[in-house]
């Protein structure tokens, strides 16, 4: 136990320095290059100091793999370098059975670092950038024109002219229904549509319906027909969602809405399953110090943390391959995500095995 006690006593310190200095440097990196923006349109101190407030749970959660991959590498080269492993190796306790509390540490962190982006990262950043918005002038419309969209599992087309986010109103608009078997059941216009609690309600509605050779033609909607008319307001807005920016529950509905449209969802749902595979990038840059420390006897910091960077680069390339995969259908959305972990915790397994004990 006093021997663990040791190791943390080495390792937290820089662990922890090594988190708010990344953590510093990514927030003077970001206001440096928004500062010009700032002055010119004359934004408040205070504003400031409050948008990098904001932005600190976004870089502690960037800066956590960086601090954790140099926390462990240094700690374990420190040693290697004043030969006080040897000493341990000679009394029987191997490199895995020595530097197993770092793997549970990290293990554990991982599920604590997917709570804190889910839960503090995601809504604090996307107050930075709401707030970054209105301050620059930057700030976008949701209303949009020329809308086709796809509802009800692909059964329900919307067409309108307009959409006007502030009333949740559609104007000049088409509805197609389609059959299960997507044959035209109908074809509706009307002058507009509001959005009423879970339903959009149309204005003077008319609609189409074909009769053998020909379209017969009532004022009136079906019920049948209207009552499908569930697609949320949000589907309709200028805005495109990204997987990365939101947290699990609205990337889930999000997914939902893509998938009961009929429209491609591969590339969302592998961001998705990113968001619970990424965590553990810190179980694996931990594996892949310890396996690769003690590679050489020279030089052994540089070059074991050189190796260690060096390793978890390839570790995202390889992370972004798959998910580029993901995307085009040649791996499925899980796999994608998932792979490389699966891959670099084998590769860390079989370095272990060959490390110097």
């Amino acid at each position: 136990m006093t021997m663990f006690k040791y190791l943390f006593r080495k390792f937290l310190p820089l662990f922890i320095g090594a988190v708010f200095f990344f953590s510093f440097a990514l927030v003077m990196v970001d206001l440096l290059m928004n500062l010009w923006n700032f002055i010119s349109n004359e934004v408040a101190a205070g504003d400031i100091l409050y948008l990098m407030w904001l932005y600190i749970p976004k870089t502690l959660w960037y800066a956590t793999p960086m601090g954790i991959l140099f926390a462990v590498s240094y700690t374990l080269s420190d040693l290697y370098a004043r030969n006080e492993l040897v000493a341990i190796f000679a009394s029987g306790i191997s490199l895995l059975r020595f530097s197993f509390p770092l793997l549970v540490f990290s293990f554990i962190l991982s599920f604590g670092l997917f709570f804190f982006e889910d839960n503090i990262v995601v809504p604090s950043y996307a107050e930075k950038t709401a707030l970054q918005t209105k301050l620059l002038n930057k700030e976008t419309s949701k209303n949009q024109d020329n809308i086709v969209i796809l509802g009800d599992r692909g059964n329900i087309v919307y067409k309108a002219d307009y959409y006007d986010d502030n009333v949740s109103r559609l104007y000049t608009v088409y509805i197609i229904a389609r059959n299960e078997d997507k044959s035209l059941q109908a074809v509706i216009k009307a002058d507009s549509a509001k959005w009423n609690d879970d339903v959009w309600m149309l204005s003077n509605p008319v609609q189409y319906t074909p009769d053998g050779d020909s379209l017969s033609v009532k004022k009136g909607a079906d019920r049948e027909i209207t009552k499908r008319l569930t697609e949320p307001p949000e589907t309709f807005q200028n805005n495109t969602v990204s997987v990365e920016t939101v947290n699990t529950e609205e990337a889930r509905k999000y997914i939902e809405h893509l998938m009961r449209a009929g429209l491609p969802s591969n590339e969302e749902l592998s961001e998705y399953y990113k968001k619970y595979a990424f965590p553990f990038i810190l179980f694996v840059v931990v594996f892949l110090s310890i396996g690769l420390s003690g590679k050489t006897r020279k030089n052994v910091m540089l070059i074991s943390l050189a190796s260690s960077i060096s390793a978890a680069v390839l570790f995202y390339v390889t992370q972004m391959i798959t998910m580029l995969m993901a995307k085009f259908g040649i791996l499925s959305p899980f796999m994608g995500a998932w792979f490389p972990v699966v891959l670099f915790i084998f590769i860390s397994i079989v370095l272990l095995k060959h490390a110097r004990t």
